[in-house]
């Protein structure tokens, strides 16, 4: 039974869905895995640990890329967290920590000032860095992408997973088999673009 569940064909519309526009990758020449995401979703939060486990072992020729959805101007501020996580390459350490304070504290990190008092206080990740990368104009100017990328690809949900800018995963039952159709969605996109794509 193992074999043949191991070869499921996955099924569009209730695996996934095609997007209507490609989204643009961050490197040529890999899969990207683009999770849309927000710190203030427990969704997120429950499938986060999964997700960044998951990405420990993705082959060499993939790769994650995590987008903060803004919905409405307040979430900037948590969009701008998550460009400084992403920035300073703190995305493991530093988010259990954030979605903890957001969740179990109730700590409004979408506030400047108490995030960099907050985050001052961490012991869990490099909470200089982190500041750092949050004060960079940089990091405004992510925020602020992501704002548009939530816009243009009408991320109406969180999490939201795209592989290869083209497919989006429909999350059905558990995170578990969740992860199990983006590993799917990556061996379709790998035979797609080398060609040997049954059709």
């Amino acid at each position: 039974a193992f074999a043949a569940s191991a070869q499921a064909e996955l099924v569009e519309g209730k695996d996934y869905t095609v997007l209507s526009k490609p989204l643009p990758q961050f490197q040529s020449g890999k899969i990207e895995v683009t999770e849309f995401f927000g710190y203030f979703c427990v969704h997120c939060q429950n499938f986060d640990p999964v997700l960044l486990s998951y990405s420990k072992t993705f082959p060499k020729d993939v790769y994650l890329r995590t987008e903060h959805v803004v919905w409405m101007p307040e979430m900037l501020g948590l969009a701008r967290v998550a460009a400084a996580v992403n920035a300073s390459g703190l995305k493991y350490q530093a988010n259990p920590a954030i979605y903890n304070a957001i969740h179990e504290q109730k700590i409004n990190l979408a506030d400047t000032a108490t995030f960099k008092s907050w985050a001052a206080a961490q012991k869990s990740f490099d909470s200089k860095k982190l500041i750092a990368a949050y004060d960079a104009p940089a990091s405004l100017a992510a925020a602020k992408k992501m704002q548009s990328l939530t816009e243009t690809y009408r991320i109406e949900g969180t999490p939201d997973v795209i592989v290869g800018g083209k497919y989006r995963v429909i999350f059905s039952s558990d995170w578990a088999n969740g992860q199990k159709t983006i590993g799917e969605l990556i061996n379709k996109v790998r035979q797609e673009r080398s060609g040997k794509a049954a059709r």
